[in-house]
């Protein structure tokens, strides 16, 4: 018998007015594993991710999270089942603390082993400056508080959104280094990423963007360098 997928999305479409923002996109994601979308700047990816999340309504296609189909379910009850996105820009509270950001996501909460201790003991340095305004927080520090708030939420499905823009090399390395122990947990991962090294090291699947159409797909260890660069960049050549 074939396992459910985490995450299934069916020749999804979406718009910006009209502009086709994506374009018929679908993928499946087995539970507790890696999904990375790559792509140009204004490939679609971020327009996709908040579109899976619930927060931009697609025209045509649908979401299925653990094979129910949760298109015409709206953001916060996406949440409550499972489906929590990172969104890009990190879109804290910069007045309240780094607590009072974490509690944030326990608005929707699901049953489950993410609690804010436990975001504490994977962030140590969060203990000490937990009462610390977020806006006073660095990038790299900032980003943590998101992924964070994301996980008290208890998410099965785990979308993040550009985690890696604008963070020192270092800081991007240390983030990417927490997959792992959210993957022993059963938790699968979906990420936008414009940095295809990063995305193609820890991604179990990848899929490239352009122009909102799915250029190119499979698992990284199978495809070469000049076919992901064909496709990023739109160049002949590309195929999936």
């Amino acid at each position: 018998m074939t396992a459910v997928p985490a995450l299934e999305v069916r020749a999804l479409t979406a718009r910006h007015g009209q502009l086709t923002a994506v374009d018929g996109v679908g993928f499946s994601v087995p539970a507790g594993s890696v999904f990375a979308l790559v792509g140009a700047n204004g490939a679609g990816k971020s327009t996709l991710l908040r579109t899976i999340a619930g927060l931009h309504r697609p025209v045509a296609g649908s979401v299925h999270l653990h094979g129910d189909d949760v298109t015409a379910t709206g953001p916060e009850r996406r949440v409550g089942r499972g489906l929590v996105l990172v969104p890009e820009g990190r879109r804290l509270f910069p007045s309240l603390s780094v607590h009072e950001n974490l509690r944030v996501g326990l608005a929707r909460r699901r049953p489950g082993q993410w609690d804010i201790d436990r975001v504490l003991d994977l962030f140590p340095w969060m203990k000490e400056r937990r009462n610390q305004p977020a806006g006073q927080l660095s990038g790299g520090e900032q980003q943590a508080v998101a992924i964070g708030r994301a996980l008290v939420a208890n998410p099965s499905v785990l979308l993040l959104d550009e985690i890696s823009l604008g963070l020192a090399p270092v800081v991007v390395q240390r983030i990417y280094g927490l997959l792992p122990a959210l993957l022993t947990t059963g938790m699968t991962v979906v990420l936008v990423e414009q940095d295809v090294s990063q995305a193609l090291a820890v991604a179990d699947q990848v899929q490239c963007l352009l122009e909102g159409r799915t250029v190119l797909d499979g698992v990284p260890a199978q495809l070469t360098g000049p076919q992901i660069e064909a496709a990023y960049f739109g160049l002949a050549g590309a195929g999936r």
